[in-house]
Formats: C-alpha cells, structure tokens, sequence
C-alpha cells in the first residue's frame, strides 16, 4: 500500500517525463510492429505510383581541386525528403509528438548515389538518422567529404573558370518507381559555404535530366549540380606572371648591352633558361592532355621564342661588329640600306667624317709616339759617329777650317767632297768620304721607315673607317631587332592578357 502511494506520488510531480518516455515507446512499437513494417517495402499507398523525392545539397566547403588529376575534393551535406505512407501517426495520441529521429537502417530510404564518384569506397556519405514527421515526411541529410572527377578545362589558366558536374540519381530504381526532383530550381544551398583561397564561387546551378535509353523502355532520372568556380589570380600574378614578366622584358637589354661587352649572349641563354624553369613548374600542376593549352603556357612559348630569337639577332650582331677588311668586303646594299637608309629611318647618325678621323688619330698617337722614338734612338749612333771622326781630326793635325766642317752639318747639305789642302793627307780625304757615306745610309734608313710608318697609318686609318662601316651597321640591326622585340613583346603580351576571361578575381 505505501509502495502505490509513492508510486503515484512520484507520477503527479514527473507527469511530463514519464508520458514522454512511454508515449514514444508505444509509437515506435505502433510504426515498427503492430503495422509489421519492413525498410525493403517503397513506402507509398499505390505500389504502381512512383515515390516523390526531392534532393538538394548543401555546399560547405571546396577543399581541393586537383588539376593535374581532374578531381574535386568538397565538403557537402546532401538532403533527401520524401513521404512514406505508412510512418504517419496522429500525434495526439502519442503525447504530441509530431517527430521521431530512426536510424537510416531501419526504414526505407533512396539509393541516391553520385555516379562520377572518385572515391575509393563510392559512396563517402555518412549515413545519421531520419528525421520522421508525423504526416509521414521525412528528412535524411547524410554529410559527406566526396571527391568527384571534374573535367578541367587548362584553356585560359591561370585566368580559368571550371564547372564541375555532380551527377546524383537512384541506383536501382528508375523513374516508374521513384520521382527524382530537385527541391531548389535555383540550385544548390551556399549559404553556408565556407570561402576557398584559391577558388570563388559563382553558383551551384541545377539540371534535370530525364533519359530514354536505347537498351531500356524505361526512363532514369539524374540531377546534375554544377560547382561553377572561378580561379583567384592574385596567388599566379605575383609568383608566376609578374616575375615572368620582369624576366622577358630583360630579354631587350641584350639590345641595349654594347657588343664589346662580351655578355650579350650568356645573357640571353641565361634568359632562355629562366623562362624554361618557369614553364616546368607550370607544367607540374597541370593535367597530361593534349586537348587544350596553357594560356600562361602559349605566353611562355611566346617568350621564348622571342628570346631565342633574340639570342640569334645577337650573334648576327655580333658577327658585324667584328667584321673587317682583312676578312670580309662590304656589298653596296648592306652600305647603302643599312647605313643610310635604315639608319634615317631609325633616326640613327654618325659623327662627321672630320671627328672620325681625329678619334682614329687619338687612337694612333701611341704608334706615331713610338716611330718618334724610333727616330730619335738612331741620333746618338750619328753623333757618335761625329765625334770619333772629330777627335780622329784633331789628332791628325787638320785646321779649323776642316775641324768645323763636321758631319752635323750633312743633315742639311751634304759635305764638301772636294777641299783640298796641300797640308791634308790623303787618309784624312778618305776618311771623310766614309764618315758622309755611313750618315747618308742612315738617313735613308730613317727616311725609309718614316715612309712605312706613313703608309702603315694610312692603312690603319682605311682599315679603322671599313670597321667603322661594319660596326656602325651592327649598331642599327641592334636597333632594329630592339624595335622588332620590343613590339612584339608588347603585343603578344596584351593579346595574351587581353584575351583572358578575366583579370583580378
């Protein structure tokens, strides 16, 4: 007796608990029992009536996109409704519970799957409970981390956009048994997505697609969401075009460089293989196909060739720059076209042929310097000639009148051959007669080497003006290809960029 009053001491202060408890027990039994329900049986009250399905999906986060695999890697919640006819209860006899949450294997639920699934087990979903209302609707929301094959489109990477397709349908059901519809016509739920720094998103549109197939009579329908997103170029312009940029237009300093240098052309190798590095690793993140290219690869490539090509304009360069008359002939045309015509059309002048020949004089005054002093170095032999026949004179007794007619004076006349004395000895005679013959051969000899050093500084200054010539043309191929480079430069790279979707995202 004391044990039933406590008993219903204990009801009257916990009513709201203990009906709750029992109240859900019995309509568990009431759905799963006493109705002998089975999860294989479509819950709909005509069996010859398709079952209605409406599907959504929520996007939460893009977590990777695998270019050079085609695969896209999100975080996405998929949201199933449908109404079974026979989970349907009146709530009122139940304590007011209008729903219950039953694990997804212990009632009915849509094989729904993605068909272009890239996952290892297919189906990545998480399979939590149903939802059950009371009219009989239900909620199925399964989350999953799904990676599905995208195919990428590398057309105006790294400025691309990329509309990866989610393919969901019924596995086994087609559409006499089940109804396939999409909840949002709009499309998919992104209000709660998370932003992905490299990706944005434009929208997650929707299709539906009822398909005949040949082998079949019967109909399957599919929806297809497709994640439209565009590629944030921030990340690229700063690590892959600005410096790409820098790099080509280096490419026209080996214009500017003087051919003298002597690095024109490492430096364009130097170029040409930067470049080459650059386009690796573009071509690392990119997928192996043949069906499109690279924007920033055809760019690459453009650069490329305009390098090389200058590499190549450089050697022509080159090769006029150290042209001379000893080895080549100048042909009329490269003189008259390159060095007159194209020289005012580039509006290129040389300096006067007065100056030219004063600079050449500059330069050869070290050589003039050193005949002079070739010049100079045979004055001491004649002198010393001069005094040994002096003290030869004074020795022998010869008056002053001898003694003075030295053989410094031959520079301007020569000597007397006849001054004869009756007191001068014929050795004496002899003697001087030697002394003119030796100052005369020298003064041949040196007048002998002032005309070769003559003829040799004409020559030089004939052969310095053919140089002049050559390197004056190589200076205005330099600036022609310069012009050539420069605009082609400047266009490939505004077309290129030009024609990119977009720019900044």
């Amino acid at each position: 007796m004391a044990r039933g009053l406590l008993l219903a001491g204990m009801i009257c202060l916990f009513p709201g608990d203990c009906g709750a408890g029992s109240d859900e027990r019995r309509l568990l039994h009431f759905l799963f029992v006493e109705r002998f329900y089975s999860p294989l049986e479509r819950p709909v009250a005509n069996e010859s009536l398709p079952i209605r399905v409406n599907f959504t999906l929520d996007l939460q986060q893009i977590i990777d996109v695998d270019e050079k695999n085609q695969i896209i890697h999100t975080n996405i919640w998929l949201q199933m409704k449908w109404r079974a006819a026979n989970l349907v209860w009146d709530p009122l006899e139940y304590g007011g519970i209008t729903t219950i949450r039953v694990p997804a294997q212990k009632v009915w639920i849509p094989d729904i799957l993605m068909y272009n699934s890239a996952d290892e087990k297919f189906d990545a979903t998480f399979h939590t409970k149903v939802v059950v209302s009371s009219d009989g609707s239900c909620l199925w929301v399964p989350p999953g981390m799904l990676k599905s094959t995208c195919d990428i489109d590398i057309t105006w990477f790294p400025f691309d956009e990329q509309k990866c397709e989610m393919k969901f349908g019924s596995w086994s059901h087609d559409g006499r048994f089940l109804d396939l519809h999409e909840e949002d016509p709009a499309g998919g739920n992104t209000r709660t997505f998370y932003p992905n720094g490299e990706w944005q998103l434009i929208g997650v549109p929707v299709r539906r697609n009822v398909v005949a197939y040949e082998c079949c009579p019967e109909v399957y329908i599919d929806l297809v969401y497709t994640i439209h997103i565009r590629r944030r170029t921030l990340y690229y312009g700063f690590n892959i075009i600005i410096p790409c940029l820098l790099i080509s237009s280096m490419s026209l300093l080996l214009f500017l460089l003087p051919p003298d240098a002597g690095e024109k052309i490492s430096l364009g190798v130097t170029i040409l293989l930067s470049l080459m590095v650059f386009l690796l690793l573009v071509a690392e993140t990119m997928p192996p196909t043949s069906d499109a290219l690279p924007l920033i690869g055809i760019y690459f490539c453009c650069i490329m060739v305009m390098t090389s090509l200058s590499v190549l304009f450089t050697v022509v360069v080159l090769n006029f720059h150290y042209r001379g008359p000893e080895t080549h002939t100048m042909p009329p045309w490269i003189k008259l076209g390159v060095n007159v015509v194209l020289a005012k059309v580039l509006r290129m002048s040389r300096p006067p042929l007065v100056k030219r020949r004063q600079s050449v004089c500059r330069y050869r005054l070290a050589d003039v310097q050193a005949s002079e002093r070739t010049t100079h170095s045979l004055l001491p032999n004649l002198l010393e000639s001069e005094e040994e026949y002096r003290h030869q004179q004074e020795s022998n007794g010869l008056s002053r009148h001898t003694r003075g007619s030295s053989c410094t004076s031959d520079w301007i006349r020569p000597p007397p051959l006849v001054s004869r004395d009756t007191h001068v000895q014929q050795g004496d005679d002899t003697m001087l007669t030697e002394c003119c013959g030796h100052v005369t051969r020298e003064l041949t000899n040196v007048l002998h080497e002032v005309r070769k050093i003559t003829a040799r500084l004409r020559q030089d200054e004939e052969e310095t003006e053919v140089k002049s010539e050559w390197r004056f043309a190589a200076l205005v191929i330099d600036r022609l290809c310069l012009w050539i480079c420069l605009a082609a430069t400047l266009i490939s790279t505004l077309a290129i960029l030009c024609s990119a979707p977009h720019l900044i995202a």
